[in-house]
């Protein structure tokens, strides 16, 4: 119900778009309440609407269990709410800051020349 896939409980994983697939994957992930999530880009193949309802039910999680979510992405709006971000470039930490909302942000760069 979370992650807006109530109404395809009864399709089997041929009958769903890659994006809920992606949303069926992240509640198996959350169902057990885990301390840690690793997510490694939870939006992408998510339509903007999608997206922001998993981002808002992230933090709610985050808020009421406590979970830390550390995260390996390009998205902007995930980066608009962490609470720390470490910017990597060629596997090598560049950049460690506190900034906003969440636990733990990891982002890849990859420097075209």
């Amino acid at each position: 119900k979370e992650v807006g896939m109530l109404d395809q409980k009864d399709k089997t994983p041929d009958k769903i778009s890659g994006g809920q697939m992606q949303r069926v994957a992240i509640a198996r992930a959350l169902v057990t309440n885990p301390k840690i999530v690793f997510a490694d880009e939870p939006t992408a193949n998510l339509d903007s609407k999608t997206a922001h309802l998993i981002i808002e039910l992230m933090k709610k999680i985050q808020k009421e269990y406590n979970t830390t979510f550390i995260f390996a992405t390009h998205d902007e709006k995930i980066v608009s709410n962490v609470d720390r971000l470490i910017t990597l470039v060629d596997g090598n930490i560049v950049k460690d800051e506190k900034v906003s909302k969440w636990k733990i942000y990891l982002k890849s760069h990859i420097e075209i020349f």
